[in-house]
């Protein structure tokens, strides 16, 4: 549902817009080791430190210059793997969260495969098998971005490179690629980027460590962002790891089934909610 229209910037809604220099969109620490703290605030999303871009206030449009925001629809990019593109139906569930609540907005990608409800948005780039670390690696991502440079990024990315046993350190190195390459088409984008998953996938798959793997590379994201997050261009860490049961909300361990959809929904949406007007 892309359309052509003139390139606009989002704004993001805080308490106190006249404190920029303090503000930064808050990282999201994850997992067991971080759930024990009580360091989570609410639906998966938290907060680090005692203030935020949402408690102190940062308005892009503002920051720049301009006074009128633009009435054009937020264009949002959902970047990952299978569990985003196909069999990935959470973009569904999330996108008629934003539209029951009145945002404006537009999926985007060279992807388009359709999720209930009819009529949702089913554009992304979401692809199955694809690891985070070659889609870098040989230009994919910078492509994408290309084609459809978003103002939001939500980033599901890295299952597949876990279950390669690619050190965390690589995955993260090319989430600072993906982020540089947006920045440098677009200066105002947010970076949403997940806290992956669980996996326990059964015994057929023969990945016994794949679970361990995940919990590896999720502990390093929250300070990953810390270090690369901007002003400007913040990133917001969001927690799907907690409260995803592979059990229950995977069809085979690794692949969200119809809760699961649900629940990754809504943990996008709860970040979303605190930086979309």
């Amino acid at each position: 549902m892309r359309r052509d229209r003139t390139r606009r910037v989002l704004v993001l809604v805080g308490l106190a817009v006249g404190a920029l220099a303090a503000a930064a969109l808050p990282v999201v620490p994850v997992g067991p080791a971080f759930a024990e703290e009580g360091r989570q605030i609410g639906g998966g999303v938290g907060r680090t430190g005692s203030s935020s871009g949402s408690d102190v206030g940062w308005d892009a449009d503002i920051a720049a210059g301009r006074t009128t925001p633009s009435a054009d629809p937020v264009s949002i990019m959902p970047m990952g793997d299978s569990i985003t593109g196909s069999p990935g139906c959470w973009r569904g569930n999330l996108w008629q969260l934003l539209v029951d609540t009145g945002r404006d907005v537009d999926f985007v990608g060279s992807q388009s495969q359709g999720c209930l409800p009819t009529g949702s948005d089913p554009d992304n780039e979401g692809h199955g098998g694809y690891q985070v670390t070659s889609s870098v690696a040989n230009g994919d991502t910078r492509r994408w971005l290309e084609l459809n440079t978003p103002e939001v990024l939500l980033v599901h990315f890295g299952t597949n490179d876990v279950w390669s046993n690619v050190p965390p350190a690589q995955i993260l190195d090319a989430y600072t690629s993906i982020v540089t390459d947006l920045r440098g088409l677009n200066p105002d984008a947010i970076i949403l980027v997940a806290q992956i998953i669980p996996l326990e996938p059964d015994e057929s798959f023969s990945c016994p460590d794949c679970g361990q793997r995940a919990i590896d590379l999720n502990s390093q994201i929250p300070a990953w962002a810390a270090g690369l997050s901007t002003e400007r261009s913040p990133i917001v860490v969001v927690d799907q790891w907690t409260g995803f049961d592979p059990a229950t909300d995977a069809y085979d361990g690794v692949h969200p089934n119809d809760s699961g959809n649900v629940k990754i929904a809504a943990n996008w949406f709860a970040a979303l909610d605190r930086i979309l007007t």
